[in-house]
């Protein structure tokens, strides 16, 4: 169910593409569904509907779960809602239905769920809550079976008492849901045509109504505001903390750490080998592989890439290898305030230094380019030190062309080398040159204009004002 404006979230964006670890709250919904090897996912849309429908088609519709799209024109409840999707539903199995702002339900969970109801009960997802205020409550009868669920609103005095709740989830028998649905009513407070009527219909129809309680109230909880979403975030995230600290990470505040979905909705992977240090507001996107002993800088951002045993990656540093990767050998270190983008590959004890960008290029062991420089669509051979203010020109306006650097050349700060070109072995390029020919392996190489002093002339002054 995804068709609710979701007011209270004070956004243009539908609350159901409101982004939770970088992925949409609906896409957390239809990730989970895709887990339990469901045949097909019937999305309910209503606010927005093609922008939700267009955002979930990018994301979800070349899986192996069929993605199917209904409207809730009006919206007159979550019984009308799942009304909507019948025609859709195959009429065997088992209908499990999820609510598109409750992204953290565990498909582990909804197993449970789903084994349940067997394909002949119909099973709840329920848990106990402190305060219960605004959920339906679950009534048992004296032998303790479930007998319906009772909306807030329509609640006695001793029903509001009642602390277990209903989720929202049910694992429903396909044969029974049409018939039941078919008989809803919305003779209520609201005025809608509420889904959980079904189970007092259940009830009469003799067919056992049996609740999966859970204890994490997380798993169930749903998103209707900023608030919500960040406590939920926060939720989410100390998850993650928990279960790296368990395996040996550390990290110097729990509470200062993201795994999220890169930009290209890769879901967030880290993996980190015995004592990874990682300190306070790193983000790490998409798969990232952390080797041995190393040590990730403050304020980290790093995206699809392996970094080697024993490196350190100095706090700013931004890495995102997207589709290419990046990768990042044993001992290398980079940053404070460097960029590595797609492609960039260092060898063992590279080191790249404060404002540094490499893109596309491949720097053998022991290169150094340590301040303020520029290395694009290059091949850096061992032991090359590159000056500072210093970069590759590899595009001509039309293509991208490759410059070549090979052991143990120098390159002096300020320099300009116009690809494709090779810097041979052994050379030595002086500061403020602009290189655009291939360099014998050995040679100083220097291009740049005279030094000439003018004795006579004056510096300028600045004429009064009239």
């Amino acid at each position: 169910m995804a068709a609710g404006k979701g007011t209270r979230m004070k956004s243009r964006l539908p609350k159901v593409l409101q982004r939770l670890a970088g992925r949409p709250l609906l896409g957390h919904v239809l990730s989970t569904a895709a887990r339990l090897q469901a045949r097909s996912a019937v999305v309910v849309t209503g606010h927005c509907a093609e922008q939700v429908e267009a955002a979930m088609s990018q994301a979800h519709g070349d899986g192996g779960m069929a993605l199917r799209f209904v409207r809730q024109e009006p919206q007159l409840g979550t019984g009308h809602a799942v009304q909507q999707a019948v025609p859709a539903l195959a009429g065997d199995g088992t209908v499990v239905v999820l609510s598109g702002d409750v992204p953290l339900t565990r498909a582990d969970t909804l197993q449970a769920l789903v084994d349940a109801a067997g394909g002949e009960h119909l099973a709840l997802l329920t848990v106990r809550l402190p305060d219960p205020t605004g959920y339906g409550r679950i009534v048992r009868g004296p032998d303790g079976t479930v007998r319906r669920i009772v909306e807030q609103k329509d609640a006695s005095e001793a029903e509001l008492g009642i602390q277990e709740i209903y989720s929202g989830i049910m694992a429903v028998p396909a044969a029974r849901l049409a018939g039941w649905l078919a008989r809803l009513t919305n003779d209520n407070a609201q005025s809608e045509y509420y889904l959980t009527d079904v189970v007092a219909m259940a009830v009469a129809d003799g067919v056992p109504v049996v609740a999966h309680r859970i204890d994490d109230a997380v798993q169930v909880a749903g998103v209707n505001s900023p608030l919500q979403l960040a406590e939920l975030e926060r939720a989410h995230q100390g998850a993650h903390a928990r279960a790296l600290m368990e395996q040996g990470v550390r990290l110097a505040d729990p509470a200062r750490l993201d795994l999220r979905d890169d930009a290209r909705g890769r879901a967030a992977e880290l993996v980190c080998a015995q004592d990874v240090d990682i300190d306070v507001g790193c983000i790490f996107s998409g798969r990232v592989e952390i080797g041995e002993g190393t040590r990730i800088g403050a304020y980290c951002s790093i995206a699809n890439a392996t970094i080697a045993a024993g490196a350190v990656i100095h706090p700013y540093t931004h890495i995102d290898g997207e589709k290419a990767g990046v990768s990042v050998g044993e001992g290398a270190l980079v940053g404070p305030f460097a960029r590595l983008r797609p492609g960039a590959q260092l060898g063992r004890e590279v080191h790249i230094g404060n404002f540094v960008e490499v893109k596309n290029s491949q720097l053998a062991d022991g290169a150094k380019a340590n301040h303020l420089a520029y290395l694009g669509d290059a091949t850096v051979g061992e032991r090359v030190n590159y000056g500072a203010g210093s970069i590759t020109a590899n595009y001509d306006g039309v293509n991208k062309h490759r410059t070549v650097i090979e052991a143990d050349v120098q390159i002096g700060s300020n320099c300009v080398l116009v690809a494709p070109v090779t810097i041979g072995a052994g050379g030595t390029v002086g500061g403020g040159s602009t290189i655009t020919k291939n360099t014998e392996p050995g040679v100083l190489s220097v291009s740049r204009g005279r030094q000439v002093s003018i004795t006579s002339w004056k510096r300028p002054v600045k004429l009064p004002k009239p």
